[in-house]
């Protein structure tokens, strides 16, 4: 944890970082001691191996990062050029950027209001109101192209209603890729996500329930799809020793040193997605009554969370989140606005969206709050006691 401090000897709260505190040390020192410090070597194969097992998943192809992992699924489900894959607009950037790396085109789907996940009956009206069967294949009935994937994302590392999107995907032949950035560790009905779909790609960035520093992975359980991810992740590499290539392939490899750090990494999510589970609950229990309203787990779902997040509507809490996330700064505790829907974002806005106002209000409200692994419960009172005391000041001015 960061130990900076100012004057007061205050230290600064940050949203998320990593925490390594297990064999971190000692199995990069073994990948040094070892020479295999690049693409290939026994971490990367063991950390694949490892992550399979706790998901519950066949295969596993360990990536660069969580947006390489999305790209080569993408390329890895038949994702073409001209093709339509429908995602959510709640997303970081990274989401809807793989799709259009692959020359497809991203249809955004909005949330569904209560646990703001990719919302199925969106999905279901676009998909039987809104595209027709031809020659074999789903197209858009306003821009004609193919529609070829499906890919929710689990915003905060809360799982996405599977089984109605799954059986969206399964009624009109589309591959389904989950985008699990945030939910290693995460289960819906005692299955691990990740577990179900064609392919799912998770991200081991610095913020991640478990980092390498970076790093992703596809998970699938299919052994065509893995050979294919492997293939062209690896520069799509059909002769080693004649430096054969057949097709246009990718450096998107995780380095042994990586794998190193992610291997000891997962030895300890399980306990690192206990304590943010600890720390969600302490807010809800601690700013109870203040206005904020806790982004909460849905029947049969076990979320990471992954950053508690509340939303702060102006009227229940007398002030706004940029309002309270600049009061928070000044008290040296971090929080972040939820991304900018990929609807509103110029990079994406000429994309077509099937909307009901959620993504919108989620990026006006809502505010994550530092959730660490190793915030001491004393950190999390500071965090209660300085929001606290900014709604109860905005509460007793409106007055």
């Amino acid at each position: 944890m960061s130990t900076t401090s100012d004057q007061s000897g205050e230290r600064f709260l940050p949203l998320s970082e990593p925490c390594l505190q297990g064999n971190e040390w000692q199995y990069v020192k073994e990948c040094l001691d070892s020479g295999w410090i690049s693409s290939v070597g026994a971490f990367v194969n063991r950390f694949e191996q490892r992550v399979a097992e706790y998901v519950g998943v066949k295969h596993a192809v360990a990536t660069v990062n969580g947006t390489s992992a999305l790209h080569a699924a993408m390329l890895t489900a038949g994702v073409e050029p001209g093709d339509e894959v429908l995602v959510s607009t709640l997303t970081f950037i990274a989401t809807v950027n793989a799709i259009r790396y692959a020359g497809a085109h991203p249809v955004l789907i909005d949330s569904e209001p209560r646990y703001w996940q990719m919302d199925p009956q969106l999905v279901r009206d676009f998909l039987r109101r809104e595209c027709r069967a031809e020659s074999g294949e789903l197209r858009n009935r306003v821009t004609g192209r193919r529609v070829r994937a499906i890919m929710p994302v689990h915003v905060l590392g809360h799982p996405v209603d599977l089984p109605a999107i799954t059986a969206e995907a399964e009624a009109f032949g589309l591959r389904l890729i989950e985008d699990a950035a945030e939910s290693l560790g995460a289960s819906l009905h005692w299955k691990k996500i990740g577990a179900t779909s064609d392919l799912a790609c998770v991200s081991f960035n610095g913020n991640k329930t478990i980092t390498c520093g970076g790093g992703g992975m596809i998970l699938t359980n299919s052994q065509s799809d893995a050979d294919r991810a492997r293939y062209l992740t690896t520069q799509a590499k059909d002769d080693a020793i004649e430096y054969i290539h057949n097709e246009v392939g990718y450096n998107y490899r995780m380095t042994n040193v990586l794998a190193a750090i992610g291997l000891a990494q997962l030895e300890q999510l399980d306990g690192f997605v206990q304590r943010r589970r600890e720390i969600a609950a302490y807010y809800r229990s601690g700013l109870c009554g203040t206005g904020l309203m806790w982004h909460t787990d849905a029947p049969g779902a076990s979320s990471t969370s992954w950053l508690s997040t509340a939303l702060v509507d102006p009227v229940q809490a007398g002030v706004t989140a940029c309002e309270l996330r600049d009061q928070l700064q000044r008290s040296k505790i971090q929080t972040r606005r939820l991304w900018q829907p990929m609807h509103l974002s110029p990079a994406h806005q000429s994309a077509q969206a099937v909307l009901n106002g959620t993504a919108d209000r989620l990026f006006e409200q809502a505010l994550s709050f530092p959730s660490t692994p190793n915030l001491t419960d004393g950190d999390l009172e500071r965090v209660v006691q300085a929001t606290g005391g900014v709604l109860r000041t905005r509460v007793r001015r409106a007055a």
